[in-house]
């Protein structure tokens, strides 16, 4: 191990020592020139070249080979004294910190990538510039636009779709009575045989109904709704079809009448929404039977009229018959507008045997009984109060 003397500034000369030691140092360092390869890559991207730049330039344009510049370059720097080798290392260092700098604060204009070739001559760059970052922006931006629009006309046909849906609900639950009607049967309890009874037949239960074979109708009659009241006709109506308190009862002089409806809102209570709705197939010579109190009354055919629903007169006309019954019903089915009036006269058992009329002929309603408000009428209503 060397032994380095000492350099205190009291004994000059260990200063001298000191100082040799630093300049063999440096001129150790200096023995060895700055790389090649570096030096080649700083006289290209240099503005301004030293001698010894213009040097390393020629040499790398020469042609020759990478071997034969280090060489050559190896032999010019051992030939420069030591103030020009100083002054290579000095460009060496000053042009690497500016290349680095360079590349880690790349120009707001481009981008810089540099790329050495395959025959290390010259350095080339590729360039991005910030006309190709904009375009890039734009494209981005219209694809971004296209699928916004896609996206957005879907969303709209979705909206379309769904609107259109709720509105069909709602047309639906305002107007069902309509849609319906021309696809239900009369009633719940018929099959699709016709009905065949005997009229002559003594056998006859304790249920008051009403029996039409031709349109399959075996329903119940409602005769304890005493009220002509249009919220109590409509309650009766929940439970069948209804006798008009104002008129004569079965087995009675006069005319007796009895209301069902055509059509009906699904959401109303009742079982008997669609009661007559084929009442209008009924002809003259068809025959209807009334039950109540285990006896059967057989009625035939011989008026059909459609008339306003204030022409009352239809609830007691008997057309000079002793005794008949009127079937109602509104007309068209589904609607309010008018009513439909079937009427026959008692064939069985016979009409004269029949005693005295005990309907109420004090009250006179205003209006025929009709079909209970639709949700729409309700919702008119609702608006106009």
């Amino acid at each position: 191990m060397k032994t380095i003397p000492s350099t205190s500034s009291n004994n000059p000369d260990s200063n001298n020592i000191a100082a040799d030691l630093i300049r063999q140092k440096l001129n150790q360092v200096y023995e060895e020139e700055p790389n090649a390869k570096k030096e080649i890559v700083e006289s290209n991207t240099s503005g301004h070249h030293s001698k010894h730049q213009q040097f390393m330039l020629q040499l790398s344009q020469s042609g020759l080979s990478l071997a034969e510049i280090q060489t050559a370059w190896h032999n010019y720097y051992l030939a420069l004294p030591d103030d020009e080798k100083h002054q290579v290392w000095q460009e060496f260092y000053r042009d690497h910190n500016k290349q680095t700098v360079h590349n880690k604060h790349p120009s707001s204009n481009q981008s810089i990538q540099q790329v050495p070739t395959k025959s290390n001559k010259s350095i080339t760059s590729h360039t991005r510039t910030v006309t190709d970052i904009k375009k890039h922006i734009l494209s981005q931006v219209r694809n971004k636009s296209s699928n916004n629009k896609s996206s957005h006309l879907k969303s709209i046909l979705f909206g379309l779709a769904s609107g259109l849906v709720v509105i069909l609900i709602l047309l639906f639950g305002f107007f069902n009575e309509r849609f319906l009607a021309p696809f239900v049967t009369p009633s719940k309890s018929i099959s699709s045989t016709p009905i065949i009874i005997d009229p002559n037949s003594g056998s006859v239960g304790p249920d008051s109904k009403i029996i039409i074979p031709k349109i399959n109708v075996e329903i119940p009659v409602v005769y304890d709704q005493a009220s002509i009241a249009e919220k109590d006709v409509q309650s009766g109506l929940e439970r069948g079809v209804l006798h008009y308190s104002t008129t004569s009862n079965p087995g009675e002089l006069g005319n007796g009448a009895i209301f069902g409806h055509s059509s009906n809102n699904i959401l109303n209570k009742g079982e008997y929404k669609f009661a007559f709705v084929l009442l209008n197939r009924m002809e003259a010579g068809d025959t209807f039977m009334i039950q109540k109190d285990s006896k059967r009354y057989v009625y035939r055919v011989f008026n059909k009229q459609i008339v306003d629903p204030d022409k009352v007169s239809v609830l007691t006309d008997t057309y000079g018959k002793p005794a008949t019954f009127s079937l109602i019903t509104c007309d068209p089915p589904g609607t309010s507008l008018r009513r439909l009036i079937v009427t026959g006269e008692q064939i069985t058992p016979d009409p004269n045997v029949n005693i005295a009329s005990s309907a109420k002929t004090d009250l006179v309603p205003a209006t025929l009984p009709s079909n209970s408000p639709t949700l729409w009428s309700r919702f008119t209503s609702w608006l106009t109060n």
